[in-house]
């Protein structure tokens, strides 16, 4: 973990220097500047984690600095004793605290430490908030020895540093196991930061990943700081690599590499602080022999590469997943799994994998009454593995309206006309299959 760095912004060269070797003696590490111009000559190279600012400098005053970097780093303004209407007026403008010289160090250390403590609570907070993406998973549910080779691996790496790829087929579970790396990492006290590679535009996907700086492109009015230092001290989960960009690839070796990186529109060179897993679904070795995508960053992120396999080639593990989603989507009035309905579910090769198996579960917890039991009846929208698949005939190529119609009729007629476990089946609104109806009636 990267030591926290404290500006000391004073004219005072003594003071100053006395100033930094007491915060230096508590762990940290400093920077001192005896002006405000040389202040800003700082913070273009560096980025500090909060700074005590002099509240009278040759060249300016806090009251005009908070103006400009309140909303970018904790201040802690140093004030003379008989002045403590400006410490109380430097606190409504935007700073942290105060302190008051001659500064006690006990005081100084306590000070400096809250503050510190209070600025990293505050941004975790905010960032959590909007971050819906990043949901903690549940626990991985297994009774197969395929996935008790999975859990071995994550025990084994999970307390080291090492970057760790993920593959497996989409839905299959990568999440969990990624989650399963972290809470076994020293690292297990911040939360797991998730992005996915799939999800966004590459320009928004480099803005997310790095940050970016006030100005940096149009619509960019502030500063923003990006996964990579949000993960600073814990994991960075990145989804779905294989989806990125050449040019993001490019920057995320070099972040692997050398643990630096800059955000858009910055030249502050700034360290990376976070533990890399990946995951993908696609086969990035051969995209790599294609030059589809980077052969180096391919080798640095297989260090220590974990295989999750397919739901359909660990069959043991469907109903402890199967049972674990009815208990938890039926805690207020729990549910059981009939033997025909486990029958049908373990008979289905589940091409979406356990994402698929939990959305089955979901959709026949709707269609049983609560209380009761989830049969096959309740999962009649599941494939049946001899005889009971959905069949549509035409007489010559059908149009996608005519699959659209006839598939509509056979849903109708299982469902003996009930537009709701119609929708639901469907996976689409009530009023859109009452629109259907109505466009097909006359047809």
């Amino acid at each position: 973990m990267k030591k926290k760095t404290l500006l000391i912004i004073d004219d005072d060269v003594v003071f100053n220097s006395l100033l930094r070797r007491q915060i230096e003696s508590m762990g940290f590490s400093s920077v001192g500047a005896g002006t405000w111009a040389e202040a800003q000559q700082k913070l273009r190279e560096i980025e500090p984690d909060a700074i005590i600012l002099d509240f009278k400098l040759p060249d300016s005053d806090a009251t005009r600095i908070l103006a400009e970097i309140r909303n970018q780093y904790p201040v802690i303004v140093l004030t003379g004793y008989g002045s403590i209407p400006n410490a109380v007026n430097a606190i409504r403008e935007g700073a942290a605290d105060f302190l008051t010289k001659p500064v006690n160090v006990d005081e100084l250390e306590m000070t400096v430490r809250h503050v510190l403590e209070t600025a990293e609570l505050r941004e975790s907070n905010q960032f959590y908030r909007n971050q819906l993406a990043a949901r903690r998973p549940g626990p991985m549910i297994f009774d197969s020895s395929a996935m008790r080779e999975v859990q071995a691996m994550v025990d084994a790496v999970g307390p080291t540093d090492t970057t760790v790829l993920i593959l497996g087929e989409s839905g299959a579970g990568k999440e969990l196991v990624a989650q399963a790396i972290h809470d076994r990492s020293p690292r297990c006290h911040r939360e797991l930061v998730a992005i996915d590679g799939s999800g966004l535009q590459e320009n928004l996907f480099e803005s997310e990943l790095f940050g970016h700086e006030r100005g940096a492109f149009t619509g960019a009015d502030r500063q923003k700081k990006g996964l990579i230092e949000e993960a600073a001290g814990s994991t960075l989960f990145l989804d779905e690599i294989g989806d990125i960009g050449a040019a993001i690839q490019a920057k995320l070796l070099r972040v692997m590499e050398t643990s630096t990186f800059r955000r858009l529109g910055g030249n502050k060179t700034l360290t990376a602080d976070a533990r890399f897993v990946a995951a993908t679904n696609r086969d990035i070795e051969a995209m790599g022999r294609s030059g589809s995508f980077r052969s180096d960053l391919y080798f640095r992120l297989s260090r220590f590469v974990i295989a999750v396999p397919a739901l359909r080639s660990r069959r043991e593990d469907i109903e402890p997943l199967a049972r674990h989603f009815l208990s938890l989507l039926t805690r207020t009035v729990p549910m059981t799994l009939a033997p025909d309905g486990l029958k049908l579910l373990q008979a289905h090769d589940w091409p979406g994998n356990v994402r698929e198996l939990r959305n089955a579960m979901e959709r026949a917890i709707i269609l049983a009454r609560p209380g009761t039991q989830v049969r096959a009846e309740h999962l009649a929208f599941i494939p049946r593995a001899h005889g009971g698949e959905t069949v549509l005939r035409f007489g010559q190529e059908p149009t996608l309206e005519q699959i659209e119609r006839d598939y509509l009729k056979q849903v109708m007629a299982r469902y003996a006309g009930n537009r709701q476990k119609t929708a639901t089946v469907l996976g689409i609104s009530e009023r859109h299959v009452y629109r259907l109806i109505e466009k097909y009636r006359d047809s």
